[in-house]
């Protein structure tokens, strides 16, 4: 059962740092359950505003359904209150009603509409296909701007019409003439959050258009420096933003630019130099080289950003 309202949910999220946390894979390929869980735990012991399960940095589009059901079902057992956590609904209008039916069975609070698989649509085939998975559920939606899922503001302003749990629009396309019109039309009756690769990059500026929040993929791997980083963006301290850009967030840039994929892969990456392994990423994706990570921890040393605690059992 869920503890937030879609409207409480907004109100809890708008208002707090939120991040994707990776999914652990065993030797063999498989969700690694037990080290999940055991990650949930630790990335819930920050004070994060919210968890988005079997997301892209979850490599979600990896995932089959069933496997999605269990990432969110283990997410919120591990969570145990302590943060909101949501699922993810993608691929055709009816696998994303049933990942979102399945996220809300698990306890989500919430669920992320990803773009629909591989195909052009105009903005009435957004709408109806936002709109099933808003009907299909009670708990709160947001849609994810980007790729092949490009919402106006008033395909915006009709969702939100229909469906009062509908709660949020996440971007990852940084129009700042399409986002200008996006919060102009449609206010406060959403909140608004940015989901632009390596979103600290871009956080200061994209927070005087209305977006309080944004996703953080850093988070799992050095929590501490997200959450001051977040704060200093609040805070519109424009100095100490720019001083943990250069000192860690431009040269890790470097180094997640070196390959495709690597926006993914550089989170375990992360975790990897951290000492705290949680396995490989699943084809299409790569791994980071040997030399990459070596890069990474060097970087997480040099820039003073290592987690006080890195303790992981085995």
């Amino acid at each position: 059962m869920t503890t937030y309202s879609p409207a409480e949910l907004a109100d809890t999220l708008k208002e707090g740092l939120l991040s994707f946390p990776v999914t652990p894979f065993a030797a063999d390929g498989e969700v690694d359950a037990a080290r999940y869980a055991e990650h949930i735990a630790w990335q819930t012991s920050f004070g994060i505003g919210g968890l988005f399960a079997a997301g892209g940095t979850g490599e979600g589009f990896s995932l089959t359904p069933a496997e999605t059901a269990r990432v969110v079902e283990l997410a919120v057992e591990a969570a145990d209150g302590a943060t909101p956590v949501l699922g993810s609904a993608a691929g055709n209008t009816a696998q994303a009603v049933e990942n979102a039916r399945a996220a809300e069975e698990a306890g989500a609070e919430g669920v992320l509409l990803l773009p629909p698989y591989l195909t052009d649509c105009d903005q009435d085939g957004l709408l109806e296909h936002a709109s099933a998975v808003c009907a299909a559920t009670s708990v709160g939606v947001i849609v994810y701007n980007r790729a092949n899922a490009v919402y106006s503001a008033q395909t915006v302003a009709r969702l939100a019409d229909r469906h009062p749990n509908f709660i949020g629009f996440k971007d990852a396309l940084g129009d700042i003439e399409q986002l200008t019109r996006v919060v102009a039309t449609n206010g406060d009756r959403l909140f608004y959050l940015g989901g632009l690769p390596t979103a600290e990059t871009f956080a200061l500026p994209l927070l005087q258009l209305g977006m309080s929040t944004y996703s953080s993929a850093m988070y799992n791997f050095v929590p501490e420096f997200a959450l001051e980083f977040y704060r200093d963006v609040r805070n519109l301290d424009r100095a100490a933003v720019t001083e943990k850009l250069t000192r860690f967030v431009l040269p890790y840039l470097d180094i997640r630019d070196r390959a495709k994929g690597y926006g993914v892969s550089i989170v375990k990456g992360g975790l990897r130099a951290v000492g705290r392994d949680l396995g490989s990423v699943r084809p299409p994706l790569q791994d980071l080289t040997e030399r990459d990570v070596d890069d990474l921890r060097a970087l997480v040393d040099a820039a003073g950003v290592r987690p006080a605690d890195v303790a992981l059992a085995r």
